[in-house]
């Protein structure tokens, strides 16, 4: 019977607990090893959860095609900040990865990003010639 890391450690752990207790340790000193062994499995389910989560968001793409994607719909950066109810420096942030945008801002963004990239393929594609918004005189 093969176990994974994480069976073992809790099998492991269970034992340890069990000679604790023959070895008339206090209550407290079992409550506490008890925490840690539950603590632990805690842990790898918060972490499991935290990562099906990161499975199911939508990614952003890389900032320059965020820059990319609104030029060749011929949009401002002021034009999405009006949209998404943020100021033009949060977009200017965004397209040169400076900062990220936070819910619901993100959400928001992803959806204007997706649907311009549906009417945009090419622009959807990484180019390292394109210049950024900012070496096109910033104003967006």
């Amino acid at each position: 019977m093969e176990l994974s890391v994480r069976q073992l450690t809790l099998a492991q752990s269970s034992e340890a607990l069990c000679i604790h207790r023959s070895s008339h340790v206090s209550f407290d000193e079992t409550s506490i090893l008890e925490g840690l062994i539950m603590e632990g499995s805690d842990s790898f389910q918060r972490v499991d959860a935290l990562l099906e989560r990161l499975d199911e968001a939508p990614i952003l793409p890389p900032p320059r095609v965020r820059a990319q994607l609104r030029l060749a719909a011929g949009l401002t950066q002021q034009n999405i900040a009006d949209a998404l109810g943020v100021k033009r420096m949060a977009v200017t942030r965004w397209e040169l990865g400076q900062t990220s945008p936070r819910r619901p801002h993100r959400d928001a963004y992803i959806r204007l990003l997706n649907g311009l990239a549906e009417r945009f393929p090419e622009a959807a594609e990484p180019d390292e010639g394109m210049p950024t918004p900012t070496s096109r005189g910033g104003s967006g």
